[in-house]
């Protein structure tokens, strides 16, 4: 990670911190989930630097970026996004993001515009209204309250046990954006998410949704009738992967997602 770019972009009047692998290539951009950073997506970057200019923003409320007091629903992120590629003149860069960073790509990717090559949607929170005011309900947001009070090497012991089939790397990733993740952030939670069926249907772009085969996110069910809504949504479906497929199975994922960008540059 020596040689990549570290460096802040001003938009929407907060500061975004990025990595940035750099090169005359294609840009693809990374989107975090909550509690994630920019640099968690790592081992990914590895996999596409060679070929494309990767970019790992921080959300706002995570790692280096600013943490204003409000402003961190999916409009707001998605609007970061956009002043991000705007910012460093990206030229119709394929967005990737998972979990909260899924959700926030198809934003971008619904309003249009042509700002976009293609979509690549890692498990995204395509959630119901039932299970928006569950997640918003749990304890998630205290358990980060008592997280921010723990060592990171603690963090890393916890994070091992719950996730043994991680490597090292990510588990240190984690642990370490973990710790820069604000309360705020969790403002992302509040219901209502945009109506995803709405938001897969807008989406103007070549786009394929990646999920694990035990993900209780995005089923298989929910993903055959998004393609119905939307031709352009092609399905992969990843073995032995849960929500946090791109940690449990990242050169599976690098593999998919490689094969897909070759494609779209060609294009």
């Amino acid at each position: 990670m020596t040689t990549w770019i570290r460096e802040v972009c001003e938009t929407n009047g907060i500061h975004i911190h990025y990595l940035r692998t750099g090169g005359a290539k294609v840009p693809v951009v990374l989107l975090h989930g909550l509690m994630g950073s920019g640099a968690c997506w790592t081992p990914l970057a590895r996999a596409l630097e060679g070929e494309f200019d990767v970019v790992m923003p921080d959300a706002r409320g995570h790692g280096g970026s600013s943490a204003p007091h409000h402003g961190y629903r999916y409009d707001d992120h998605a609007s970061d996004v956009v002043g991000l590629i705007r910012g460093l003149g990206l030229s119709r860069p394929v967005l990737l993001g998972h979990s909260m960073g899924g959700m926030t790509a198809a934003v971008v990717a619904s309003r249009g515009a042509g700002v976009l090559r293609g979509l690549i949607l890692v498990d995204p929170t395509f959630l119901s209204p039932e299970r928006q005011r569950e997640v918003r309900d749990s304890d998630v947001a205290d358990q980060h309250r008592q997280a921010l009070g723990f060592q990171k090497s603690d963090l890393v012991a916890q994070a091992r046990a719950r996730h043994p089939r991680r490597s090292p790397e990510i588990v240190e990733l984690q642990a370490e954006a973990r710790r820069k993740t604000r309360m705020s952030a969790f403002d992302v939670l509040t219901p209502p998410n945009p109506a995803y069926r709405d938001v897969v249907r807008a989406m103007d772009v070549p786009s394929l949704l990646v999920m694990g085969d035990s993900s209780p996110v995005v089923t298989l069910e929910m993903a055959t009738e998004l393609r119905r809504l939307n031709p352009r949504v092609r399905i992969e479906q990843v073995q032995d992967a849960g929500h946090g497929l791109p940690f449990e199975q990242p050169e599976r994922l690098g593999e998919v997602v490689l094969s897909f960008l070759r494609e779209l540059s060609q294009g």
